[in-house]
């Protein structure tokens, strides 16, 4: 059997048509992906926040916040330049009285003077020996001056001649202090007068304002406000006549061999334009009082002796309180004056000694890198022996004066032609209570030498040497 296969057909003809085009492959025949969305727009600005949007309770918080910074700036900035500015205060000149050669008093007219008219067995051997030994060991000369009414015959202590004494010592030092400035009295408008153990009535202030025609003074005012383009006077001295010891109690009797007739008067101002002519600027003034603590209070005592004599009692802690009080003040004036070097060599003895444990001496900052000149109270030779010879000049030719033998070593520095321009001076004064003050000054200028200086006429003398015993020439 034959199987017949049909013919295939023919292919179809091309197209001849001109606008027939081939179709795109399926996979192009997708539709393009749709663009990258656009950014987020910026948040809006402070100022565009609605009003619903401010009422939320942290926007609220946020901008009290920011509203009290910006309130507490401006406040601070504020204060900050509108603040009072501490006026300088410059020291224009000061003054020391230099009492009349008839005040002269050798250590032997002392013990005579004190020997002859103690009472009537209070005395005795025994005391005039102390007294003795006292003057031998204090490092006073033989040209130290007592007030007339001590050195009379007999000895005259009352109020008249108190006051006689005390009128000497202010008057000589403000006399010279306005000569020297030639400025009237009148122009002075705060005056402050120191002088612990004698206060009359009519008072020191109100002395020196009826005599020598300085204006008034209401001093709670002038100490509750400030008083701008002012001079101040200042007046420091001390009084013997009343004060002069007549019993047998040994810590009275030394104050009989240190004390001295003396005063100095300071002249102080405010005001810018004396700066051109002032001697010193005020720098720092640091004050420490240790009254709280019954040792300190009661190291330096005026009282009765069993026999009713009043004098001045020294305790035997004087010199360890003394000691406590300057270490104090020392500690807090360092940390102004001292170079940071000092105080990081100190700083590292205390964290060895403390953290440590270490036991290692306290490091004793140089204060000779501070300072120039050192004026220190000359109360006695025990607080001396180991500072400068200006200071045991002062001791030597003019006593403890109390409060202004600083003035008298200041004195000392300017006759020896010492204090040069911008040369510091830490002057260190003792009292009782008990208290330690310091104040540094700065020279605004070379300080030269001039006669009013109570020093001039036999500088050329000083320093002499002063042994640890000298013995009393008995009369």
């Amino acid at each position: 059997m034959v199987i017949i296969t049909p013919p295939r057909p023919p292919p179809p003809p091309p197209s001849t048509e001109p606008n027939q085009t081939a179709l795109p492959p399926p996979h192009l025949l997708l539709p393009p992906p749709p663009p990258p969305p656009p950014p987020p727009p910026p948040p809006p600005l402070l100022t565009t926040l609605s009003l619903s949007s401010l009422t939320t309770p942290t926007t609220t918080l946020l901008l009290l916040l920011l509203l009290l910074l910006l309130l507490l700036t401006f406040s601070f900035s504020a204060f900050y330049l509108l603040r009072p500015r501490p006026r300088p205060v410059y020291l224009v000149d000061h003054a020391c009285f230099k009492p009349p050669p008839a005040n002269k008093t050798s250590r032997a007219t002392v013990v005579k003077q004190f020997n002859a008219y103690s009472s009537p067995g209070g005395g005795g051997g025994d005391s005039l020996d102390f007294q003795r030994r006292m003057l031998e060991r204090s490092g006073l000369g033989e040209e130290t001056y007592f007030p007339s009414s001590l050195l009379s015959s007999p000895i005259n202590p009352c109020m008249a001649t108190a006051r006689e004494e005390a009128e000497a010592a202010v008057f000589g030092s403000v006399d010279v202090l306005l000569a020297k400035t030639g400025l009237p009295a009148k122009e002075i408008g705060i005056v402050l007068v120191n002088c612990s153990l004698y206060n009359p009535t009519p008072s020191f202030s109100a002395m020196i304002v009826n005599s020598a025609g300085l204006i008034a003074i209401d001093l709670a005012k002038n100490l509750l406000q400030v008083h701008p383009n002012t001079y101040a006077l200042v007046v420091s001295t001390e009084n013997m006549t009343l004060n002069a010891y007549l019993g047998s109690n040994r810590s009275m009797l030394v104050t009989n061999s240190l004390f001295r007739m003396g005063g100095a008067a300071i002249l102080l101002s405010n005001r810018q334009s004396d700066r051109r002519h002032a001697k010193y600027r005020l720098i720092h003034t640091v004050r420490v009082h240790k009254g709280s603590d019954d040792r300190h209070y009661t190291c330096v005592t005026q009282e009765e002796d069993k026999e009713g004599k009043v004098g001045v009692a020294l305790s035997k802690d004087l010199m360890s309180v003394a000691g406590e009080a300057l270490k104090t003040n020392i500690t807090t004036l360092g940390p102004l004056v001292l170079p940071i070097s000092e105080q990081l060599l100190f700083l590292a003895t205390i964290v060895l000694k403390k953290v440590f444990n270490l036991h290692i001496k306290s490091y004793v900052p140089d204060f000779k890198l501070a300072f120039e000149h050192f004026c220190i109270h000359a109360g006695g030779r025990g607080v001396l022996d180991e500072l400068e010879k200006s200071l045991k000049m002062t001791l030597y030719r003019f006593g403890n004066t109390s409060s202004s033998s600083l003035w008298y070593e200041l004195a000392y520095c300017e006759a020896k032609g010492r204090i040069k321009k911008g040369d510091r001076v830490w002057q260190i004064a003792f009292g009782s209570g008990f208290k330690c003050n310091s104040a540094v000054w700065q020279a605004i200028r070379t300080v030269d030498r001039v006669k009013e200086n109570p020093w001039i006429e036999e500088i050329e003398k000083f320093p002499v040497h002063v042994p640890k015993l000298c013995q009393l020439l008995h009369k």
